[in-house]
């Protein structure tokens, strides 16, 4: 790999921003695909289906076969809420490759014990959040039905371009979430990103298939819906 290629995949890669690498297997020529410019590239199709998966691998084109190497960083899951159902959510999460963080103020729930080997933060959403670097690899759930720990969480992850954003509630709790949203200046546009009430309809009605519905309904999202320039 030339300098002045890996110099600037290692850019995009500080960013956390995705990127592939295009190798024309016939010649050995590469060139850089950065998630931004993939709308444009002859590749567009070959190069969205690999960023989905987030696997490389071998394509053929018109000029011939080449290979495509994903360069994507580490998926995040950011939860606020340190329930019963976080409590199954946070493991599966990591099973499946994700770096999962839980926020709750209450330290009465937030505590070691019943979050072994999670990273939890016992502060307030909008105090840690910021520092967190909540991006287009982020799946943001907010689990704790109390707006004043919700409402300010959501409010940062709709700013940002996360690829999931899902808030647990019924139908009528979340249209009153949407009504307090929209008066901090969310558009409808905005709002439409929310999953909810969250998690696939499977049914569910313990803490842990709750968890699985909601993990079901985030890896869909990345993996059939997520626009390859996010």
């Amino acid at each position: 790999m030339k300098l002045e290629l890996l110099t600037a995949l290692n850019e995009e890669r500080a960013a956390r921003r995705a990127a592939v690498v295009v190798t024309v297997l016939a010649s050995g020529e590469q060139r850089l695909v950065k998630a931004g410019d993939v709308a444009t590239d002859p590749l567009r199709g070959e190069i969205e289906k690999r960023l989905r998966s987030g696997k490389s691998g071998t394509e053929e084109t018109a000029d011939g076969n080449v290979f495509l190497t994903v360069f994507a960083p580490p998926l995040r899951l950011v939860v606020t809420g340190a329930v019963h159902i976080s409590q199954e959510l946070a493991p599966i999460a990591q099973r499946l490759g994700f770096d999962v963080t839980i926020i709750d103020p209450r330290t009465a729930f937030a505590t070691e014990e019943r979050f072994a080997g999670i990273k939890l933060l016992a502060e307030w959403p909008d105090k840690v959040l910021p520092g967190i670097g909540v991006d287009a690899h982020t799946a943001f759930v907010a689990l704790t039905h109390d707006p004043k720990i919700d409402d300010p969480a959501l409010l940062h992850a709709l700013s940002k371009d996360c690829f999931y954003i899902g808030a647990l509630g019924s139908r009528k709790t979340h249209g009153a979430r949407l009504e307090r949203l929209k008066a901090n200046g969310m558009s409808d546009a905005q709002l439409a990103r929310i999953h909810a009430p969250i998690g696939l309809d499977i049914g569910a009605v313990s803490p842990a298939e709750i968890a699985v519905s909601i993990l079901a309904e985030i890896v869909g999202t990345l993996r059939l819906e997520k626009a390859a320039t996010q």
